[in-house]
């Protein structure tokens, strides 16, 4: 299931939304619960799932009502293969957890040597019999309490199972055969099951064909408001003890009680800038969670130097300072100290946004390469802003040359940076236009001339022009043949390898040394070390043995054209949309 944190969790818990959603699931599972239930979040199916497994872990946690509760929270993604699928439910459901002391045995159940993950029809016994198993146990701790004199307060207790498939829509892609078994694992077992599917998708987009599948009972989750995600996450500022205040602890100091309304005006002004593009709640605190400490350092460093002032009074022998004179506690920033922290870091979300929610980098790295210079606040406003730019350009470029960026690439051997060159060349031009770009002869100038880049054509009168094409590096790699990356290959060590390469007297003609280097078994051994480092990535099966294997490259044009350089190819000649 996904993984919330602890406040967040006690947030979502708060919000009308997701509480309404809660109460409903509450009421249905205390009363006659459906065998099918499909829960539908086309936005933030994560925090729903996290809702649901709250709910039924206090249902769990209490016996109300009459019934008892065992449920097993799943993802479809993670449980790729049946038996993994099979596996999970059972060990959750029978509270089995394997320990790899002895083995990592999954749940032995009521028989030995019987295997319940071998297919469906054994899985269904093992539902069964787990079933079996933990009814026969509430019924004897039951009998128990009578015995001793303490009376139930139901005596009839109910046990119910629930079965909770998370990112129900992979089923249809890596599982299909499973969606109608599970939709109908009630009526299969014949024991008292409830299966909920939690998607994004719509129920017509996983059911499948000719109706074989129950019609669920839904339960739509309301869209979130500004205000509604605003509250979560207010709701969600970890507050530090009061007694911590002194603390050195970044994190103590950043999220003090005293800071909680300048929070509300910063995830206001955050969501104002990242809210058209991301609406989860939990993104959004991710992406505050970087940039709140920094946002903050510059009032924190204006109090540590205030108390600091003080004591220095203190030991100059100016007298005792008074206590009521002397307030160390940390207090709420002004109004205008709040415009002037806004005006500086407003411009810093974009760059959180584009690179924390793709997780081009985590929060940790980026919210240390972004850390503004110490007292900001004592710089005058009008340098502030250069200020604060000159010092991130030179944190950012301290911690690239300490973690050595590009020190994988800079080791890679001289033909596999040839291989990366041509992968995205082969990712990025189009198959029409290798002749073009890469053939040779003699009119060779004249084959490749260049399409003109200059100002497009006019559109004709009373027309809007034709639609702007995007490039192919903006739009991401496409999909290439291995016998194509050979190809461009051979063409590029013919060109810009020949000078550097070996003596060899027995290849006399010319071509036949480039020739003999792309038929070598050692070029596709470096092929798939490139695969391997996820420098190249196929898009093939790997266990097809008929058809040529396919690949996209896994490197940007940055990197491509680093390494390009270093070659002596100039890459922006041989691309079909230069830059």
């Amino acid at each position: 299931m996904a993984h919330v944190s602890t406040t967040l969790r006690s947030a979502l818990a708060t919000s009308p939304e997701y509480e309404a959603v809660a109460t409903h699931l509450s009421a249905l599972l205390l009363s006659q619960p459906p065998s099918f239930v499909f829960i539908h979040d086309p936005e933030n199916s994560r925090l729903t799932s996290a809702v649901v497994a709250s709910t039924l872990e206090e249902l769990a946690a209490q016996s109300v009502h009459n019934s008892s509760f065992d449920c097993a929270c799943v993802n479809a993604l993670s449980c790729f293969s049946p038996r993994i699928l099979f596996d999970t439910v059972l060990n959750t459901l029978a509270r089995w957890t394997p320990d790899w002391d002895q083995g990592a045995l999954n749940w032995p159940g009521t028989s030995e040597g019987i295997r319940y993950n071998d297919n469906l029809d054994s899985f269904v016994h093992g539902i069964q019999a787990v079933y079996s198993q933990a009814s026969s146990a509430h019924t004897s701790q039951n009998g128990t309490n009578k015995r001793k004199g303490k009376t139930p307060q139901h005596s009839d207790t109910v046990y119910r199972m629930v079965l909770v498939i998370d990112q129900a829509e992979r089923l249809k892609e890596k599982l299909p055969e499973l969606v109608v078994p599970l939709s109908r694992l009630s009526e299969l077992a014949r024991v008292d099951i409830t299966t909920i599917f939690i998607s994004k998708n719509q129920w017509q987009d996983i059911r499948p064909s000719l109706r074989s599948a129950p019609e669920p009972y839904y339960i739509d989750v309301p869209f979130l408001s500004k205000q509604a995600i605003l509250d979560i996450m207010n709701h969600a500022f970890p507050v530090a003890p009061s007694d911590q205040l002194t603390s050195n602890d970044a994190f103590t100091e950043a999220y003090h009680a005293a800071l909680r309304p300048l929070y509300a005006h910063f995830i206001a002004t955050l969501y104002s800038t990242c809210g058209p593009f991301v609406h989860d709640p939990s993104e959004l605190a991710y992406i505050a969670a970087a940039r709140w400490p920094g946002f903050v350092q510059p009032i924190l460093d204006a109090h540590r130097r205030r108390l600091c002032a003080g004591r220095g009074d203190m030991d100059d022998g100016e007298g005792p300072i008074d206590e009521t004179e002397q307030d160390n506690t940390l207090k709420p920033p002004t109004e205008d100290v709040r415009l002037r922290l806004t005006r500086l870091f407003t411009s810093s979300f974009t760059a959180a946004l584009e690179a924390l929610h793709p997780r081009l980098t985590h929060a940790a790295h980026w919210a240390h390469t972004h850390t503004p210079p110490d007292d900001l606040l004592s710089v005058p406003p009008a340098h502030a802003s250069q200020t604060l730019y000159t010092h991130i350009a030179t944190v950012t470029a301290q911690a690239d040359a300490e973690a050595g960026v590009s020190v994988g690439l800079e080791a890679l051997p001289r033909m596999s940076k040839f291989i990366l060159v041509a992968a995205f060349l082969a990712s990025t031009n189009p198959a029409r236009s290798d002749l073009r770009m890469f053939g040779r002869g003699l009119d060779e100038r004249s084959r490749r001339r260049r399409r003109k880049t200059g100002t497009p054509r006019k559109p004709k009168p009373g027309t809007t022009g034709t639609a702007i094409k995007i490039p192919q590096r903006l739009l991401g790699p496409t999909t290439f043949p291995l016998d194509r990356l050979v190809a461009i290959l051979g063409v590029l060590l013919e060109e810009n390898d020949a000078d550097v390469r070996p003596v060899a007297p027995q290849y006399s003609l010319p071509g036949e040394y480039t020739e003999m280097e792309i038929s070598r078994v050692a070029l596709y051994a470096n092929v798939m070390e490139l695969v391997s480092m996820r420098l190249l990535v196929r898009t093939s099966p790997a266990d097809r043995l008929d058809g040529t294997p396919t690949f996209k490259c896994g490197i940007g044009y940055e990197l491509a054209g680093k390494v390009a350089r270093e070659l002596g190819i100039v890459l922006n000649d041989l691309m079909y949309e230069p830059v």
